[in-house]
């Protein structure tokens, strides 16, 4: 497992661009592809976005991964990919392009699944969209809060930096609420879903590189 280093020079070409900001670019295109295209009329947001109903009939699929790339506007596109430029390249830079690919992508479409599964218990309405890389983020926070749990950041725009171990629940519970109190759709079951996978894999590589991941824990600290 890489640790914030340099990739040596032979490292295959798929290494030798940043995964994050690839990812980045392509939600960018992604989103004003998928705009255009449900702005004429050519496609609905049922082919886009994850819609419980549709899934559950087996309907749409591949709306698991599209819903990864869409967002429900500019403001919620800037928080996410202004989020995930901080927080991703970091990852990526500890844990290695590859690796970081793939938690992110196995995030996001297990944030899906658990949109889908927990509108069985927690909501009656199966019609309600879901799109965004949320829960692919939140997954690389979950890595995080185990990897680098004292590393500083802001939430929110708020001023004062907070350790990683304490704003990445504080912020989903923060989240959740807001949802609750003013009954707006925010796809919490989806970060929870994508946190838990990010906490696994945080345990995983804790588990196996106990030596770096000390050594990266303390350097962050």
């Amino acid at each position: 497992m890489p640790v914030y280093n340099v990739y040596p020079k032979r490292r295959a070409f798929f290494e030798s661009f940043r995964v994050n900001t690839i990812l980045i670019f392509l939600t960018l295109i992604a989103f004003i592809f998928f705009s255009l295209l449900i702005l004429i009329k050519a496609v609905s947001l049922d082919y886009i976005a994850i819609k419980p109903a549709n899934i559950l009939q087996g309907k749409y699929l591949w709306t698991f991964l599209t819903s990864m790339f869409m967002h429900a506007g500019f403001f919620h596109l800037f928080v996410n990919m202004l989020s995930l430029f901080f927080i991703g390249s970091l990852a990526e830079r500890i844990i290695g392009s590859k690796r970081y690919l793939w938690l992110y992508l196995i995030s996001g479409l297990i944030a899906g699944l658990s949109f889908v599964l927990l509108s069985l218990v927690f909501t009656a309405d199966y019609n309600t969209f879901a799109v965004g890389a949320s829960g692919a983020l939140f997954g690389v926070v979950g890595m995080l809060i185990l990897i680098t749990p004292n590393l500083p950041v802001y939430v929110m725009f708020i001023p004062i930096p907070i350790k990683l171990k304490y704003a990445g629940p504080g912020l989903l519970a923060v989240l959740w609420l807001i949802s609750l109190a003013g009954n707006i759709p925010i796809g919490n079951t989806a970060h929870l879903g994508g946190l838990l996978v990010g906490l696994v894999y945080g345990i995983y590589l804790r588990t196996k590189y106990k030596r770096k991941t000390a050594y990266i824990s303390k350097y962050f600290s």
